[in-house]
C-alpha cells in the first residue's frame, strides 16, 4: 500500500478528514522550506503539498505567484526540489509528500527521468496542473512504472459527463478545485461543498481533498464535515511573507507562527469527525 493510500486508510479508521498544508519549495530559501517541511509534518500535517516552482503559474494567485519568484531567486530548480525531498525522507519515512507543479518544467527534466528521480527521492504523488486529460499519456507509464499517483484536479465547472474521462486515470486522491479562479481569492462554502462533494463521489471512490481557498481553520472544519481532505496553501504563504525581514529572509519566530498556524488547522478538523 502505498503511503497516500494509508494516511487515507488511516484517516478513515480515526473518523476524520486529513490536512495537506502547502510549502512553496525554497521559499524565501531553501533552509526555511525544510524547516517547514518538517515542523509541519511534527505539528499535525497528514499529507505535505509542495510547489515545484516555475515562471509562469498560470493557475496560481498573487501569493503563490510571489513566492514562486523568491525561490526562484532563491535558485530552486527540480533537481533542488528533490534533494530537498530526499532530506527530508531521511528523517520521516511516513508523511506522503506531493509535487505539485506545471508540466513544460517535468518535460525540459525528461519525463521519465523526473518520475524515477521523484520515486528514489520519496515522492509519493504529483499534480501536473496545467497537463489536458487528453495527454496523460505524457506521464501515466513513467509515473506508474514507478508507483508514484497522478492525482488530477476537477473544478465545480467540471460537468458529470466529464468527472469520469477526468477521473478513468487518477489515483491517490482528487483534487477538488473549489472555486473559479486562481488559489487563495475566495473560499467555497458550505452550502457549495455539500452540492459538488456528493457529485464527485459519484464518480470515484478515491478521497477528495479540497484546496484552492481554504484558509483558516473555522473553514478547514468545514471541510472536514464533507471531504476527506483540505489544502491550505496561501495563508500559510502569507503569514511567511508578511514577516520576512528587510533582506527578504524569514526569522525564527515566522516560521514558528507559520507551524502554530498548521496546527491551530489540524486541531480545529480533528474537532471534526466524520459520518462513517
Amino acid at each position: 500500500m502505498s503511503r497516500i493510500a494509508a494516511t487515507f486508510a488511516h484517516l478513515k479508521t480515526e473518523g476524520r478528514a486529513g490536512l495537506i498544508p502547502f510549502v512553496e519549495a525554497f521559499d524565501p530559501d531553501r533552509a526555511t522550506s525544510a524547516a517547514l517541511l518538517a515542523g509541519m509534518a511534527a505539528r499535525g500535517a497528514d499529507i505535505i503539498e509542495i510547489g515545484m516552482p516555475f515562471t509562469d503559474p498560470m493557475a496560481d494567485g498573487p501569493t503563490i505567484q510571489a513566492a514562486g519568484r523568491r525561490a526562484l531567486r532563491a535558485g530552486a530548480t527540480l533537481a533542488g526540489v528533490l534533494d530537498l525531498v530526499r532530506e527530508f525522507r531521511a528523517v520521516n519515512g511516513t508523511v506522503p509528500l506531493v509535487l505539485m507543479g506545471y508540466l513544460n518544467p517535468i518535460l525540459s527534466y525528461g519525463v521519465e527521468r523526473f518520475a524515477a528521480d521523484a520515486a528514489k527521492a520519496g515522492v509519493d504523488g504529483l499534480i501536473v496542473v496545467d497537463l489536458p486529460t487528453e495527454e496523460a499519456d505524457l506521464m501515466l507509464p513513467g509515473l506508474r512504472a514507478n508507483g508514484l499517483d497522478l492525482i488530477r484536479l476537477v473544478a465545480p465547472t467540471t460537468s458529470d459527463e466529464r468527472l469520469p474521462v477526468v477521473l478513468k486515470e487518477s489515483s491517490g486522491f482528487v483534487y477538488y478545485v473549489s472555486i473559479t479562479g486562481v488559489t487563495g481569492t475566495r473560499t467555497a462554502s458550505a452550502e457549495d461543498l455539500t452540492r459538488d462533494i456528493p457529485r464527485i463521489r459519484a464518480a470515484t471512490d478515491l478521497p477528495i481533498a479540497v484546496g484552492f481557498g481554504v484558509r483558516t481553520p473555522e473553514q478547514a472544519a468545514i471541510v472536514a464535515r464533507h471531504a476527506d481532505a483540505a489544502v491550505v496553501a496561501s495563508a500559510l504563504i502569507d503569514r511567511m511573507a508578511s514577516g520576512l525581514d528587510e533582506s527578504g529572509h524569514a526569522p525564527h519566530a515566522v516560521i514558528e507562527a507559520v507551524l502554530d498556524d498548521v496546527s491551530a488547522l489540524a486541531g480545529a478538523m480533528r474537532g471534526e469527525k466524520r459520518a462513517a
